[in-house]
């Protein structure tokens, strides 16, 4: 049985959780996080008032389980686009928390901020993750190669995005 999911705002203090959530092997292989992120970094992150950045938790009970990024474009002429990035604990994964973390950011970009696009970059060796992408109608645009360095070698990342239908 799964436990229910729900999603909320990202408060400043929950800047222990998420930096739990990248320090963990899985959802930092899956981003381009560094190992061992540092408490004050993402501390400094979480306070940082960007009027553009719209974060969410996923949270099982008082548990977060999982953060999404949806940073909206700063720039007149892309204030139409939206870019995600996403990150769900090791042991949360496969339970349907990317999935309530990416319907959540649809809906907030398609209802309340007018956003027409919505791009993002996955590891084209996270098959789970294009899955997840393209269930909720993501499509691929191109490919990275050598697109960051992970684990000692080089891995390709596919540039996937969504346009709001209609």
């Amino acid at each position: 049985m799964r436990a229910e999911i729900t999603i909320r705002r990202a408060e400043p203090e929950d800047y222990a959780a998420v930096q739990a959530i990248y320090a963990m092997p899985r959802a930092q292989a899956g981003t381009l996080q560094l190992p061992f992120p540092s408490l004050d970094l993402w501390r400094q992150r979480m306070q940082a008032a960007d009027p553009n950045a719209h974060l969410l938790m996923a949270c099982a009970g008082d548990e977060v389980v999982g953060q999404l990024g949806l940073h909206v474009s700063a720039n007149p002429r892309r204030r139409h686009v939206g870019e995600l990035g996403m990150g769900v604990r090791d042991d949360w994964q496969g339970k349907g928390v990317g999935s309530a973390l990416l319907a959540a950011a649809i809906d907030l970009a398609d209802r309340w901020l007018q956003l027409r696009r919505l791009e993002l970059q996955v590891y084209a060796d996270n098959a789970a993750g294009i899955a997840l992408y393209a269930r909720h109608g993501f499509v691929e645009e191109g490919r990275h190669r050598d697109f960051a360095y992970r684990d000692g070698a080089f891995v390709d990342a596919l540039s996937l995005a969504r346009i709001r239908p209609g």
